[in-house]
């Protein structure tokens, strides 16, 4: 949000909201030009799979000895901070009251969650000793999406949906991640 007072300037309208799905959270939005916008979100993403945490554990494993046995993920964040281009579909879809709109735009994303492994060391003659660590697992990359939103005309709110793509740059290069949300946000500051 730091980033966003330097447009303060240009932007007209601020809109406040949660956003419900993947990930999840609060939502602040600014016009920043005519077509254009930034919007910043900061709340929780879910966890990866259970493989993904597997194949991070067996590539670094504690111990050489160490037999995989399980993993908890909790505290999963997500920051996100992005650009979109906007354009009115009233026209296309002869809408006479309130606006409807279509966006697409791309920016980067932070996600970091807290995995606990469950594992065992071999010893001669028993089961093996369970163990368990804890590590920080915190992927980056960009995203892009595209989505729809509608504002309605006597009330100050719109609502979205949108769907989109996240890439890892950090962590796991190349991780792909299918994101979509739906939302309100209440608009204000005209």
């Amino acid at each position: 949000m730091i980033a966003f007072t330097g447009f303060s300037a240009f932007a007209q309208e601020y809109e406040l909201g949660l956003r419900l799905g993947e990930p999840y959270g609060i939502t602040f939005k600014t016009a920043l030009f005519d077509d254009y916008s930034l919007e910043a979100i900061i709340g929780r993403g879910s966890p990866n799979s259970g493989s993904y945490y597997r194949r991070s554990f067996e590539n670094n494993p504690p111990l050489s000895s160490a037999i995989y046995e399980g993993q908890q993920v909790a505290g999963a964040f997500s920051a996100q901070a992005r650009m979109a281009y906007e354009q009115s579909l009233n026209a296309e879809f002869d809408i006479a009251e309130g606006n409807l709109v279509g966006y697409a735009g791309a920016g980067v994303q932070v996600r970091s969650t807290t995995v606990t492994y469950f594992y065992r060391t071999p010893a001669a003659g028993e089961a093996g000793a369970s163990r368990s660590e804890s590590r920080r697992n915190a992927d980056v990359g960009p995203e892009g999406f595209i989505g729809s939103a509608y504002y309605f005309e006597d009330v100050p709110l719109g609502i979205f949906a949108e769907l989109g793509l996240f890439m890892e740059l950090l962590d796991r290069f190349g991780h792909l991640k299918v994101q979509g949300a739906i939302g309100a946000r209440y608009a204000f500051g005209k």
